[in-house]
């Protein structure tokens, strides 16, 4: 018979896992060594970078992505990016070490319950009983995690389970879509039908179910409104097509007030809804009938207005397309914002606008600048599926490892990271990895010295400015890059902004410029003092 070991690296070959992404320790050693010739090992410097670089490499593939992750480690460091799995529905199977099952009793050194720890982060978290069940263990993991919603798992192995005997373990096919109950749609059918001004809510979970189309499509033949979800973790509609009206606010009477002249909104791959800042209000206008189509269940029972209906989103819509008559109506003029000044202290809206002329049409973009999310929602355009992804939860780390795991999986597509000084601080290491595995990305630092966002919700929320713990001056982005090994340059000017950028785009390795950007001063979320907020204290 084959060892534990053998079986697994077979069954990891079949489903198609053959890119690993870890940072080994000493419980992962047995595993590790001799590795297949045809499986690749892609080292992160923290298990935060680790898992975050396959949760942009899962996205970017739309495949399970396995993880290897140390010990307790895994379900401290890691915890970050395994939540960020969660909550963008991405499909990991991570695996971590656990001590020797021989002595476990004794409570040695890295004995672990990360099982315990992560599990309401993962679909699954389990520790086999038996070290001839860890591939097939691996192997329902894997199903499970590819099942709408798609979600990361979790599997803790003891380090000396790898040399025991297994039997093989034979992959199977699992289908994996979901069809919406028809009666349910054809509600949403009858009420589009019977309504006189329609509108749709994109959401990231298009693009989980490959919806991408059918929306454009069903918004085409409604004639409708198209409204991103707030707070996106992904752009799902083009962002120049001529009835998309942006993103809604993340406040309840805020998103009431954008919707309210519509009288029946169908929302597509989102919550109902996400809110940040607390503002009193309806969910949506009494009298406007609301919809939501989702593949999650648990997005569907959190709905606090309308009819939840579960189920694949591209089917959903395509048979609401084909079913609701058609709708004429005038084309829109897109609003498009001025063309900002080049002014020093460079401003935000000027690096995304320039930003905006020089990168290709199919750029990818990952973004983590909070403090300036609505300059770049204005002044970043794109008409291409998969072209734009942003931190999921508000747990900042996500972007610099998402973007290096993006890149690794569309190597076709130039990835580019706007990035706060702030943010990347937390997961700095992966430009290491860039450099070691020659990742193209394009990082761009917005360097404020402060925490722009938290000052702007400190407005917001009348809390004032005296708060502890909102400047970090004393940071050289440079020189940090440098060490690391990347290529790295400041831009200060306004005018050594486009040729800094035209270099970064014509170099096939990893670039990082660090930008002096005015000091925030931005709406929070786009929302203002209008929207009523709570006085504090």
């Amino acid at each position: 018979m084959s060892t534990v070991r053998e079986v697994t690296y077979q069954l990891l070959h079949d489903l198609d896992m053959t890119m690993i992404f870890g940072n080994p320790g000493s419980t992962e050693l047995p595993f590790l060594r001799d590795m297949p010739s045809d499986f690749k090992y892609i080292l992160g410097l923290h298990e935060r970078v680790a898992a975050g670089m396959a949760l942009g490499y899962s996205m970017g593939t739309g495949k399970a992505t396995f993880v290897n992750l140390h010990s307790i480690a895994s379900s401290g460091n890691g915890l970050s990016a395994i939540q960020d799995a969660w909550h963008s529905h991405v499909p990991l199977v991570i695996t971590t070490g656990q001590q020797d099952r021989r002595h476990l009793l004794a409570e040695p050194f890295l004995a672990s319950r990360a099982v315990e720890t992560v599990r309401p982060y993962v679909k699954w978290a389990y520790e086999p009983l038996r070290a001839e069940d860890v591939p097939a263990a691996i192997a329902r993991g894997y199903y499970l995690a590819t099942q709408a919603p798609m979600g990361p798992v979790f599997i803790s192995i003891p380090m000396d389970d790898w040399t025991h005997e297994c039997p093989m373990v034979t992959a199977r096919k699992v289908t994996k879509a979901v069809m919406p109950d028809p009666a349910a749609v054809d509600e949403v059918v009858r009420a589009l039908d019977a309504s006189k001004n329609p509108a749709l809510v994109a959401g990231g979970q298009i693009e989980e179910d490959g919806a991408w189309d059918d929306v454009v499509a069903l918004a085409e033949h409604l004639n409708a409104d198209v409204y991103q979800q707030p707070i996106s973790p992904r752009w799902t509609f083009p962002r120049r097509h001529r009835l998309f009206r942006g993103s809604l606010l993340p406040g309840q009477q805020p998103l009431a007030n954008q919707l309210a002249a519509h009288d029946t909104v169908i929302v597509l791959g989102a919550s109902v809804f996400l809110y940040y800042a607390y503002v009193p209000g309806n969910a949506i206008r009494p009298g406007t009938r609301l919809f939501q189509i989702t593949n999650s269940p648990l997005s569907a029972a959190a709905a606090l207005a309308g009819e939840s209906i579960v189920g694949n989103i591209a089917v959903a819509a395509r048979y609401v397309r084909t079913h609701a008559r058609a709708r004429r109506g005038s084309s829109s003029e897109i609003n498009k914002p001025p063309d900002p000044k080049a002014e020093k202290p460079i401003s935000p809206r000027y690096l995304f606008h320039l930003l905006n002329r020089f990168m290709p049409r199919n750029a990818v973009i990952v973004e983590e600048c909070p403090s300036s999310k609505g300059d770049l929602d204005a002044y970043l355009t794109s008409d291409e599926p998969g072209s734009f992804y942003s931190v999921p939860n508000g747990v900042l780390g996500f972007g610099l490892p998402a973007a290096v795991g993006l890149q690794l999986a569309r190597p076709s597509r130039r990835v580019v990271c706007p990035i706060g000084d702030g943010s990347i601080q937390y997961s700095i290491q992966a430009l290491w990895t860039a450099v070691q595995h020659k990742v193209p990305v394009i990082v761009i630092v917005l360097e404020n010295g402060d925490y722009s966002a938290l000052k702007s919700f400190c407005d917001f929320t009348q809390v004032g400015r005296n708060v502890a713990g909102m400047d970090i001056p004393g940071i050289d982005m440079v020189k940090i890059a440098e060490g690391y090994g990347m290529t790295a340059e400041q831009v200060d000017r306004p005018e050594d902004l486009e040729p800094a950028l035209k270099q970064a785009f014509a170099s096939q390795k990893p670039h990082l410029i660090s930008v002096s950007v005015a000091k925030g001063g931005e709406k929070c979320m786009g929302m203002d003092q209008s929207a009523n907020p709570p006085k504090y204290g």
